[in-house]
């Protein structure tokens, strides 16, 4: 049964907390899954959150600590002394303590290294560290199962049940030359019906996807759907066998990856959530605030240069801000069916040329039918010429708007600028202002020459 986290419930476990009930508190988080428990955490005060840290069993703490919030950890952590932290992560895999150790500061990376006791996981840690975040490197877990391809099934087996002790799940095996070289990998039904005597290299599968530890996060997301993998191993420059990367590690970067495409989108310049401090929340937001406000000053400006039209016609003054909204919101559509496009990777070469032409074909059947409907509407409000000014400006402004909404993001991403910006204020304040000098110059021609 899913957990459901109350506020009444939250208020109980911290007046058993605050009265020190250990038994009550015990009971309770028996119960609980380690994401559960982690939810509960990112709500306490970090005393509280200390406390119930401290009650959790040596298997159950470690889970739990990677579930946290990223500042949710770093205050807990910094409650910990360095020997303390290297043995929560002592239970942990490789590139999950990895994870952990390098959002510590450089010196407390140092010390905690030197209290962790298997030295090779010290060593596989310390490695881990070194590589370029947002590389296969920074992700692999060293824990994985290889055996030569020289072996026999018998042997293989024999491998098998001495490497599993350090691997919790066991997604496959991996075939190596004798110069640790990645050669294939062997399911575990070849293993079991083949015939004891056999040779891995020749029931093994040599067609096998790999990333080196250079690759991209992104590129590997892309290949992990693309072949619908649970594991991929990562090989270094030379082709020898150096990790494993799981499917968890990368729904958490693809996840990671659409939360940022969303605040880009909505104008937010750095990577903030809800428990972020005021000015960091505010840091991120003002940028594309003021730009959207420069947006705002320059269409005033505009409106104003036809003042003496406006005293003459005022009920052009009726219309304008759903010239506004239109052309933004058209302009937000079509961008963001190109950024999708471009983080699928569905744009290439001709495609998109023919996904231009595309938008445009929209923009004219959309804006064909809101016209009409607008010419309808003034028509019967208003006078014809009015009508005919709003359908026309309206009809120019969606068509305009599904052009920069598909040129906009597509030049960015050309100059290496992320696409998702232009889902954001930015096109949305510039269509703002083109709308306005578009309605304002249709209304000169065909309204008041009339």
């Amino acid at each position: 049964m899913q957990f459901e986290l109350t506020s009444e419930y939250l208020e109980k476990l911290r007046d058993a907390i605050e009265e020190k009930n250990a038994a009550y508190l015990n009971e309770q988080l028996h119960e609980l899954y380690a994401p559960d428990i982690a939810e509960i955490i990112n709500l306490l005060r970090v005393t509280e959150a200390a406390y119930i840290y401290e009650l959790l069993d040596d298997e159950t703490a470690p889970k739990v600590l990677l579930e946290l919030d990223d500042d949710t950890r770093e205050r807990l952590l910094a409650t910990f002394s360095s020997k303390q932290i290297a043995e929560q992560i002592d239970n942990m895999d490789s590139d999950d303590a990895a994870d952990v150790i390098s959002e510590l500061p450089q010196n407390i990376q140092e010390e905690v290294l030197s209290h962790i006791e298997d030295l090779d996981q010290a060593s596989d840690i310390a490695e881990l560290i070194n590589y370029e975040e947002g590389t296969a490197g920074s992700l692999m877990a060293k824990e994985l199962v290889s055996v030569y391809g020289f072996e026999t099934v018998t042997a293989c087996i024999e491998e098998i049940r001495r490497q599993t002790d350090n691997v919790d799940v066991m997604y496959a095996v991996y075939v190596v030359d004798n110069n640790e070289r990645l050669i294939g990998m062997l399911s575990l039904k070849k293993l079991i019906i083949s015939h004891p005597l056999a040779r891995i290299e020749e029931i093994q599968d040599p067609d096998i996807q790999y990333v080196k530890t250079s690759t991209t996060s992104e590129e590997i997301a892309e290949i992990m759907q693309k072949y619908d993998l649970v594991v991929l191993p990562v090989v270094d420059q030379f082709g020898r066998l150096v990790g494993r990367i799981t499917i968890d590690d990368i729904v958490d970067v693809i996840t990671e990856a659409a939360e940022e495409s969303i605040q880009r989108m909505s104008g937010i310049s750095d990577d903030v959530d809800t428990n972020d401090h005021l000015w960091r929340l505010s840091r991120a937001r003002i940028p594309w605030l003021l730009v959207g406000m420069c947006g705002g000053i320059v269409g005033s400006r505009i409106i104003g240069t036809y003042e003496n039209h406006l005293k003459i016609h005022p009920e052009m003054a009726f219309f304008i801000p759903l010239i506004g909204a239109m052309g933004g919101n058209v302009g937000v559509q079509s961008s963001a069916i190109i950024v999708q496009g471009l983080a699928n990777n569905t744009l290439l070469g001709d495609n998109i040329t023919s996904k231009l032409f595309k938008e445009l074909g929209v923009g004219i059947i959309n804006g064909t039918i809101c016209s009409g409907l607008i010419w309808g509407y003034a028509l019967l409000i208003e006078n014809w010429k009015l009508a005919a000014t709003v359908s026309v400006a309206l009809f120019t402004v969606i068509l305009c708007a599904s052009f920069l909404g598909t040129f906009v993001p597509l030049t960015m991403n050309r100059f290496k600028i992320n696409p998702a910006l232009a889902t954001g204020p930015f096109v949305t304040t510039l269509n703002d202002i083109i709308g306005i000098t578009i309605y304002f110059f249709v209304g000169r021609v065909l309204y008041t020459s009339f």
